[in-house]
């Protein structure tokens, strides 16, 4: 194919190509984060995505951040006009001041009869007429930034995949002479999947949303390609706000290591603190297991408000419950959680599984540690993250992220999660999550007198002794209480104790079921 063909003459005076080591900021921290601080600059990027998944919108907020640092910047658009991108700009309270907008799109002048093409192909001219006129406006204004919507409109005038595919590569080194970074956005609506266009450019980001059974769709994105940069891989989570998109990085534990915590946390409780030889250690994760209504939110409310009390700060982040429902239980106990959380020692986060993708929700406690310096971490409870997940196996890779996270950065983390089931040995677990945690907690009902008791027992610390005893667990006015160990019974933890050490027809030692 000619260079007239193609409609692109070779630059007399080609502008300087930018430092290999100079970024271009996304205008999104979180992407930026992933790219390792941005795109390199002068080059041709691709950002791949079906409609819906917020490529304009990420094209606009490149053109704006390098807008806002006084770069030149153009969006050159195929698709949409300019009324339709000041819209989409207006959702998100933008401004579009400082970005040149080119509208390239058939008016209504091409809809009457005499403009109708009849002996020839009308890409032909529209093609030639299309590439002529980009490539003028870039001339003229020269701009440092520039975003291309979209391939589809250029490939259907193409006509060919061949023709296609030159006229890409040589758009893509008249930009590169002139040290422009563009983004060509590409809806993927033509058949099959491009790799030849994945070749050409300089990195490839892809965007996608899965569907979920219920709620709203999961988005996430990853960079597929980045040409002698290093980037973190795999998929990331993604959302679409007022404001823009966010980009939640997935989470590699390793890049955080810090020295290893020293002490305990304390509860308030000296009988629940002996239990733990002294406390729960820094810097470990404790699974608190038991049965819906068996304490477990109440456990971790008083690890809390004693954090308040040393001036830690703590952050609980909540799938299940309402704040009034926190507060009142609080209170019951002799607490104030809601006066710790107006003065700032404690924040709770109240999250709905049908709208939060994991990588949302580790971004939320990541921030909690790192900018508002929690000391306590309550996830209440498990069972609602993991219907937040679209499997256990990704919760479990998930969790073991964060928690190892979470101990390096010297952080008490209590998991609240629910069995199935009350009573009895059938009870159950969603996931088994106890390997992945340093101590696990265990709370049961037990019949006894007629009565439903409850019971409290250590049964894992990895970092030191512990009492291997069971108590049982009252809560009353003034707070919480652990009694003597349950040494006159056996099976407290099945439910369904029997009672030892008993007298039954003068014989000692004797045992019988108790009656309910």
């Amino acid at each position: 194919m000619s260079q007239q063909a193609n409609n692109i003459q070779p630059a007399n005076h080609p502008t300087p190509k930018p430092a290999p080591k100079s970024r271009a900021s996304t205008g999104v921290p979180g992407l930026d984060d992933i790219l390792g601080s941005g795109l390199p600059m002068g080059h041709l990027y691709l950002i791949e995505g079906d409609p819906g998944t917020g490529k304009t919108t990420l094209g606009l907020q490149f053109l704006k951040c390098g807008a806002s640092s006084g770069e030149r910047s153009l969006y050159i658009t195929l698709s949409e006009s300019r009324i339709e991108l000041e819209e989409g700009a207006g959702s998100h309270g933008w401004s579009l001041e400082g970005i040149q907008i080119y509208e390239f799109a058939p008016t209504e002048d091409s809809l009457r009869t005499e403009d109708q093409y009849s002996h020839f192909h009308p890409s032909e001219i529209e093609f030639q007429d299309t590439t002529q006129q980009i490539l003028q406006r870039i001339e003229a204004l020269k701009p440092s930034r520039v975003v291309f919507d979209s391939l589809s409109e250029l490939r259907l005038l193409a006509r060919d995949s061949l023709r296609f595919r030159r006229q890409i590569l040589a758009l893509k080194h008249f930009f590169l002479n002139r040290g422009c970074t563009v983004l060509l956005l590409d809806d993927r609506t033509a058949d099959g999947h491009d790799l030849q266009l994945q070749s050409i450019a300089h990195g490839v980001i892809m965007l996608e949303r899965i569907q979920r059974e219920f709620g709203v769709e999961r988005r996430r994105l990853r960079v597929a390609k980045l040409r002698a940069s290093h980037f973190r891989e795999g998929f990331h989570d993604y959302s679409i706000q007022t404001g823009g998109i966010e980009v939640y990085p997935r989470l590699v534990a390793g890049e955080h290591r810090q020295n290893d915590p020293e002490g305990s946390a304390a509860s308030g409780i000296p009988a629940l603190d002996a239990l733990w030889d002294g406390g729960i250690p820094r810097g470990t994760s404790t699974l608190i297991i038991g049965p819906a209504g068996s304490g477990k939110s109440s456990v971790t409310a008083a690890y809390v408000e004693a954090a308040a009390a040393r001036s830690e700060k703590a952050a609980i982040f909540n799938f299940d419950e309402t704040l009034a429902t926190i507060y009142r239980r609080s209170s019951q106990l002799g607490g104030d959680l809601r006066a710790l959380v107006a003065s700032g020692a404690v924040k709770i986060t109240q999250l709905d599984p049908a709208e939060v993708s994991p990588g949302q929700f580790i971004s939320q406690v990541r921030q909690a540690v790192e900018i508002d310096h929690a000391r306590i971490v309550v996830i209440d409870s498990l069972n609602g993250f993991l219907n937040a997940m679209s499997g256990e196996q990704m919760l479990v890779l998930h969790m073991h992220e964060l928690l190892t996270f979470l101990c390096q950065r010297g952080v008490v983390t209590l998991i609240v999660l629910t069995l199935s089931g009350m009573l009895g040995p059938n009870m159950s677990v969603p996931v088994d999550m106890s390997y992945l945690s340093d101590n696990v907690l265990v709370l049961r009902f037990f019949e006894a007198d007629g009565r439903l008791r409850k019971a409290i027992s250590v049964v894992k610390k990895r970092s030191g002794p512990h009492r291997d005893t069971i108590h049982e667990l009252k809560f009353s006015a003034d707070g919480i209480h652990i009694g003597d160990p349950l040494t006159d019974f056996r099976g407290v933890m099945n439910g369904v104790p029997t009672l030892a050490n008993a007298r039954v027809d003068g014989r000692p030692d004797a045992e019988r079921q108790i009656d309910p």
